[in-house]
């Protein structure tokens, strides 16, 4: 795939999750809210398709016991597995071996929507503008997988490493997937733990550590001209990101997009190097909130947002053609009621924005 410029013009995006337990309906339903950029869906409500477990397989050490997925570093086949984990790495990225075969590919059964947008959009006449992936970031993954005696393998320098290049490579084989379509793809890191970054929980994970994975799986994403994008819907230090190589930023702008406008310098460099926003204006953790806002307030909301980045020196047409219009994260946890007005409020806040 050749293209990777990209300039959204406030298109709207979704975020991933919806709660629904038909694939086939959820992937309709993303299509008639958002066919310009369509995603695949990820249905919480299945256990196999949360955020750490729909990316294990393929791990050295992995267990599955019952409803308790963990890695076993100290079973018999834990080197051998780790070596062979090793061996197919190095044989994909040195081009000896086919990523879409490989241990890097994505599960059919924990990853159903997936398939089921590739088979959909197959049957279209006219491809879409762009495709959007996902797949949980590397922070949030190796602070959430947990060895044999309970520990998070990111304090695990050598199990980190394998966290890393297996994301890293689930998301090269989305592009890679998506590829014969010859539209810009793009694949975002759902990283809710960075909210937590610099907390005393994670006091011992430096900032390079951070930058360090983050770029490490961005970089595979890019290497084969795809898009990568971060996405963290709480507040941040939002300078990490600003400095790390990801293409996307996407946010919560209706509840922090006050925390994010103070890092002026980072967003005007971010802005200039072609980076683009991921507006998350449509709120989505609280029900009140979605049922009182409307397509005008946020779009006005927005707007204003847009005027006090305008006031710090940045250009709106810029602005313009690199945001995208999504809400502030899934919709998974909300009733189908409330998921279906995130949907609407989405694509109408997009429509008022593209009109103005």
């Amino acid at each position: 795939m050749e293209i990777r410029i990209f300039q959204p013009g406030c298109l709207p995006l979704l975020i991933g999750s919806l709660p629904l337990l038909d694939h086939q309906e959820a992937t309709d339903l993303i299509l008639e809210y958002t066919p310009q950029i369509p995603l695949w869906p990820q249905l919480p409500a299945y256990g196999q398709e949360g955020m750490i477990s729909q990316f294990l397989p393929g791990l050295p050490g992995y267990v599955q016991k019952g409803d308790k997925e963990y890695l076993d570093t100290g079973s018999e086949s834990f080197e051998t597995e780790l070596l062979e984990f090793y061996e197919t790495y190095m044989g994909v990225t040195e081009n000896k071996l086919d990523l879409s075969q490989s241990l890097f590919s994505l599960d059919r059964k924990r990853a159903c929507g997936f398939f089921q947008l590739m088979d959909t959009l197959a049957g279209w006449k006219m491809p879409p503008l762009a495709i959007k992936g996902q797949i949980t970031g590397p922070i949030t993954f190796g602070t959430g997988v947990k060895d044999q005696d309970g520990k998070a393998i990111f304090y695990d320098e050598q199990l980190r490493d394998a966290a890393v290049k297996l994301l890293a490579l689930k998301a090269a084989w989305q592009v890679e997937q998506f590829s014969p379509f010859r539209v810009p793809v793009l694949v975002f890191f759902d990283e809710p733990a960075l909210a937590g970054f610099g907390s005393s929980e994670f006091i011992s994970i430096s900032r390079q550590d951070v930058l360090d994975s983050l770029n490490e799986v961005i970089e595979q994403v890019q290497l084969r001209n795809g898009l990568a994008g971060v996405h963290i819907c709480a507040n941040a230090d939002w300078s990490v990101l600003l400095e790390s190589k990801t293409d996307i930023l996407s946010f919560d702008a209706y509840a922090y997009f006050e925390k994010l406008a103070m890092f002026e310098q980072g967003l005007k460099s971010f802005l200039e190097r072609g980076g683009i926003i991921a507006w998350g204006i449509v709120p989505t953790q609280d029900p009140e909130s979605i049922e009182k806002e409307t397509p005008e307030s946020l779009s006005k909301k927005l707007q204003e947002q847009f005027k006090h980045l305008e006031r710090m020196g940045i250009d709106h047409e810029q602005l313009f053609a690199q945001s995208l219009i999504t809400p502030s994260c899934g919709t998974g946890s909300l009733s189908l009621d409330h998921a279906k007005r995130v949907l609407f409020l989405t694509r109408e806040v997009s429509k008022e924005m593209r009109r103005i």
